[in-house]
């Protein structure tokens, strides 16, 4: 009996070994692409950016120049107007419209489909397009506004505008998105509450801000988080809406130009990749930073 039985616990262990040593092959090969494509890289660029352009050794002048550098910190400064404008806006457009959605009873997937293609659509055909329609000669944006006799404007050519214009294509593109966002927390919200403030006599305004801002509140953090993250890597956008024929981006006079496009440009226009480098570096505390900082402001607790 006792034979039988430890026979049967080698099998139950052989079978929990097998199975173990199958599920970390499975996990092996993710492993290494996450190490090969994302960790490795990383080091090699922080290492990368204590290097002097030409030549080998450890040195601070990346970081030093990048302390005087105007340009670099008119980058940055860009970079956190793209976060200010957009950020806010796509979220305030996307719950809109999903409370308007939430309040239709026909067509509601046709609306769901057409909010969220711009978001699902390639971002350079979408840029291009917009370049086109920003045209300050045959552009539909400066013909629209010939309607109501409006001079035309230099959209993508006027340093006071260009960055607006770009933020208006990115909040357009981005704001589908937020709506389905939205769309999901708001499915997640009990209706026995609202049944309940509606016996209780409150208005729609007020249930608004009683009921769904507050339950809302995992799902603002989730885009808040993620549309800083992506707003702070800004490039496709940037890149195809202002590149001049020379190929640097960023106008016009660095108007446009956010960190990432400004590292671009210094590694593969300058072709200093240790300069660019330090750039990438300077990116990630500012996300790290700007990330953390979110987490603590805007997580709270709650229940349903």
């Amino acid at each position: 009996m006792s034979d039988l039985m430890n026979g049967q616990m080698r099998k139950a262990m052989t079978l929990k070994t097998r199975r173990t040593l199958i599920a970390y092959s499975f996990l092996t090969i993710p492993l290494l692409f996450f190490l090969c494509v994302r960790i490795f890289p990383t080091l090699y660029a922080f290492s990368m950016s204590f290097s002097p352009q030409n030549g080998s050794g450890f040195t601070l002048e990346n970081y030093i120049h990048l302390v005087g550098d105007k340009v670099f910190w008119r980058s940055v400064m860009n970079t956190l107007l793209y976060v200010i404008i957009t950020v806010p806006i796509q979220m305030a457009i996307g719950i809109i419209l999903a409370l308007a959605i939430e309040r239709i009873q026909r067509l509601r997937w046709f609306y769901r489909i057409v909010y969220f293609i711009p978001y699902i659509t390639s971002i350079v055909a979408v840029s291009w397009v917009w370049r086109l329609m920003y045209d300050p000669n045959t552009g539909f944006m400066n013909e629209m506004l010939s309607w109501f006799h409006i001079s035309p404007q230099g959209w993508l050519t006027d340093p006071s505008e260009a960055l607006i214009s770009v933020s208006i294509m990115m909040i357009w593109q981005a704001m589908g998105f937020c709506m389905l966002i939205f769309m999901a927390g708001l499915k997640a919200i009990p209706k026995q509450l609202y049944e309940a403030a509606q016996i209780d006599g409150a208005s729609k305004w007020r249930m608004f801000w009683r009921i769904t801002f507050p339950l809302l509140n995992p799902t603002i953090i989730f885009l808040a988080v993620t549309g800083v993250i992506t707003a702070l890597q800004t490039f496709t956008q940037i890149q195809n809406l202002t590149a001049s024929s020379s190929g640097d981006a960023g106008g016009p006079l660095n108007s446009t130009s956010s960190m990432v496009i400004y590292m671009y440009n210094s590694a593969f226009n300058d072709f200093n990749m240790a300069y660019a480098s330090a750039i990438t570096v300077a990116l990630f505390i500012l996300i790290l930073f700007v990330t953390l900082i979110q987490l603590k402001v805007l997580s709270k607790n709650f229940e349903y």
